[in-house]
């Protein structure tokens, strides 16, 4: 007996000790303090030698000079994905830290493993966890006590920009820095099932701590959009509810003001969540109210993580068959969105507790201004719109070819894991193009880009030689969604819109007026059909009929002296 008692008084100071070895920053701190990124690396590579059930693993560089690292946390030890992909087990990556003064699920992400690797926490044995423990490795290490001044906690953190100040939450489509290079790699190298961003949201005040974005359903599609908003959502919010938290839909209200409903974000794929919506994944980021002191909102976070899991492991198989049905749909489908709009007509009503808005004489200038009065709080239902209806669709090529010169994109592409072949010679082909007719280049940069929006194009089809070395890309691959998402330019978030094209937006060749005058001349005598054009035009356009230069140029954008490859987009859609 007394050989008995000393045995578990040894194992529970060793399990004292390990727990004190553990003790995480936030801990330490009594939950007013985040670790540094150096804090956060050691702390990690520390419960990594100490325990076979983490791994930590270096992905790839970071515009920081700091490799991106990624944690997984395996209940029977296994880290090998294919095996791991073998025996069904079901794959939650989460993202920390894209926003350095949102450290929540930093926190909360060091914690649960912690509880994880001391079995007070049990991770089910079909879930794998997959954790980047800081994603913006360069806002990270530029804290100040000073940055998010609404926020209530913690004492220090870093900064949302990155060391080229992107911020990287509109960067996963465009990948203008190594961060989001890194991230497709990590993405498809794990695939996995359930992705979670941790965020803290800015905005209007009220009574939730937790707020979701999922994945928008109408964009993810058939029966995986169907069972996130039928299943996994209610889902979610049932078990947060069970551990006393009243989850809503992220607050992206209409007006000034949240009582009177909103619509769902449109997580389009420059955000995480839309990025991996189109890889077939259930995509979440979870918002924490800034206002809610630290530790409520570090409590709130893990147990929306513990939620997740414990949902996905009651569901595994399903999710698992719902991503490799759609995968297989996907390959076989021939049309795809190109536009949606919001569904006026149709909502369901949500339970919002509030705070009561008004407006008082502003300290600073005198006027009216807003604020909420949290002596007066409330619970209402609300409308919530959450459903997207599809405006027009694009027809599947059965190829693309990309001339090789646009290197850039085909990087982009490349490291999605994106077949691509390269013609063996030099080739005619009869191909689909588009001339971009119209657009409008934002007037201010934008996330380092001035977008290009409202594009319209014209199709044609002809005969255009490409050379030895351009890349056809086939449609017949788990890609086929995010090829026609980047690839055709009239998608938001497209190539063309991030300005991977803009070059041929500008004019290269020109003329003379004086010399090319007399050129014009002779070949509208042997070109009767242009000149009847040209006559029509001024019939039709008085101020055209008065303008001799906007004639001539007339002529020659109709001539064969005008450039082909002006406002002529060169991604080429191969039909036949």
């Amino acid at each position: 007996m007394r050989s008995f008692l000393l045995t578990i008084l040894s194992l529970f100071s060793l399990f004292s000790i390990a727990q004190k070895k553990f003790e995480t920053v936030y801990e330490k701190s009594n939950s007013t303090q985040t670790p540094t990124y150096y804090q956060i690396i050691d702390w990690w590579k520390a419960l990594d030698a100490a325990s076979p059930l983490v791994q930590m693993k270096e992905m790839g560089p970071s515009d920081a000079g700091f490799p991106v690292h990624l944690i997984l946390v395996s209940g029977d030890k296994d880290f090998t994905i294919k095996s791991l992909k073998d025996k069904k087990r079901n794959i939650i990556l989460v993202n920390n830290g894209i926003h350095p003064g949102e450290p929540d699920g930093i926190d909360a992400s060091m914690l649960l493993v912690k509880d994880i690797v001391l079995g007070k926490y049990k991770l089910p044995d079909n879930v794998v966890l997959a954790l980047i423990p800081v994603y913006n490795i360069g806002g990270a290490l530029n804290r100040s006590k000073d940055y998010r001044v609404d926020q209530n906690g913690p004492e220090e953190f870093g900064f949302r920009g990155n060391s080229q100040n992107y911020d990287l939450n509109r960067d996963f489509i465009k990948a203008d820095s190594k961060e989001a290079l890194t991230f497709t790699k990590i993405f498809h190298y794990l695939d996995p099932d359930v992705f979670i961003d941790n965020h803290v949201s800015n905005g209007a005040d009220y009574q939730h701590i937790m707020t979701l974005i999922a994945s928008q359903h109408n964009r993810l599609g058939g029966e995986l959009g169907n069972f996130m908003n039928q299943q996994f959502e209610p889902g979610l919010y049932t078990l947060m509810k069970l551990k006393g938290y009243d989850l809503v839909p992220y607050v992206n209200h209409f007006g000034e003001t949240p009582d009177k409903g909103w619509s769902e974000f449109w997580d389009s794929p420059r955000y995480s969540s839309g990025y991996a919506s189109l890889w077939n994944t259930f995509s979440f980021v979870p918002e924490t109210h800034m206002l809610k002191e630290y530790p409520k909102r570090v409590a709130a976070t893990r147990a929306l993580m513990e939620s997740f899991i414990d949902f996905t492991n009651k569901n595994s198989q399903t999710i698992t068959s719902l991503r490799q049905k759609s995968r297989q749909q996907q390959l076989q489908q021939q049309e795809f969105t190109a536009t949606w709009a919001l569904d006026k007509t149709k909502f369901k009503e949500i339970t919002f507790k509030g705070y009561e808005a008004g407006k008082k004489n502003s300290s600073i200038s005198g006027l009216p201004r807003l604020y909420y009065d949290r002596n007066k709080p409330f619970e209402k239902k609300i409308p919530f719109y959450n459903v997207y209806k599809d405006s027009t669709k694009i027809t599947k090529p059965k190829a693309y070819i990309i001339p090789q010169g646009w290197w850039k994109v085909i990087e982009r592409l490349q490291a999605n894991n994106i077949s691509m072949q390269r013609l063996s010679k030099d080739t005619s082909i009869e191909v689909e193009w588009y001339r971009i007719s119209a657009y409008q280049a934002s007037p201010r940069p934008y996330e380092g880009h001035h977008t290009n929006g409202n594009v319209q194009v014209i199709k044609n089809t002809s005969i255009i030689k490409f050379r030895k070395g351009d890349y056809l890309i086939p449609l017949n691959q788990a890609g086929n969604r995010f090829l026609i998402e980047v690839l055709e330019p009239t998608m938001e978030d497209s190539y063309f819109s991030w300005n991977f094209f803009d070059p041929i937006l500008g004019q290269k060749e020109g003329y003379s007026d004086y010399v090319f005058e007399e050129t014009a001349f002779e070949y509208l005598k042997s070109n009767p059909s242009l000149q009847e054009q040209l006559e029509q035009k001024r019939r039709s356009d008085t101020a055209f009929a008065k303008n001799g230069a906007a004639q001539l140029n007339f002529v020659f954008q109709n001539s064969p002296f005008y450039e082909p490859a002006h406002m002529r987009y060169p991604v080429y859609r191969l039909i036949k």
